[in-house]
């Protein structure tokens, strides 16, 4: 019987990751969920200004990207692939797409639902060379170090083997 289950668990469904065209996550989520397929796209409300109004916006909460529950199968897979502004699955191996861990999907949902104030965090590691997106130190490069809770930029100087640490936000830095 165990051997029944363990098959089971190992044809899914999983959650995939999925790559689609720049600004088409609504319509892929919308032309995937008419084929019958569950379709997960995480979004964040912020507000929009413009000049005679401000208004409430939902965007993806992770640009370019939206996730699909379905079977390891050739068949599923092609139809999420056929479909109109998706451009490939994600995966450590090219062509291999790797499944998304059930408790990560939860956490999002879990999150979206309740509307927390949702802020994406880019993903930088420890170590990691960052650039300055914006302000006053735009396009200043460095070492992203974490101490004491805070995340510094390290700028170094190799040839006198000095170093400088400044506190920053991560939302306002991009890895390079």
């Amino acid at each position: 019987m165990s051997s029944i289950i363990n098959a089971t668990a190992a044809e899914g469904p999983f959650w995939f990751a999925v790559h689609v065209k720049s600004r088409h996550e609504f319509k892929v989520q919308e032309r995937l969920a008419k084929s019958g397929i569950e379709v997960f796209l995480p979004v964040v409300e912020r507000l929009s200004k413009w000049k005679d109004r401000k208004k409430l916006v939902e965007f993806p909460m992770f640009n370019g990207y939206l996730f699909v529950h379905i079977h390891r199968a050739h068949g599923a897979m092609l139809t999420v692939l056929k479909t109109p502004g998706v451009a490939r699955f994600i995966g450590l191996t090219p062509g291999d797409p790797e499944p998304v861990p059930d408790e990560q999907i939860e956490s999002l949902k879990k999150v979206v639902e309740n509307k927390e104030a949702i802020d994406p965090y880019p993903y930088l590691k420890e170590g990691n060379r960052v650039r300055i997106k914006r302000g006053a130190l735009s396009g200043v490069e460095g070492l992203l170090v974490q101490k004491a809770g805070q995340h510094l930029l390290v700028l170094s100087v190799d040839l006198l083997q000095q170093g400088i640490s400044l506190k920053i936000d991560s939302s306002e830095v991009e890895p390079i």
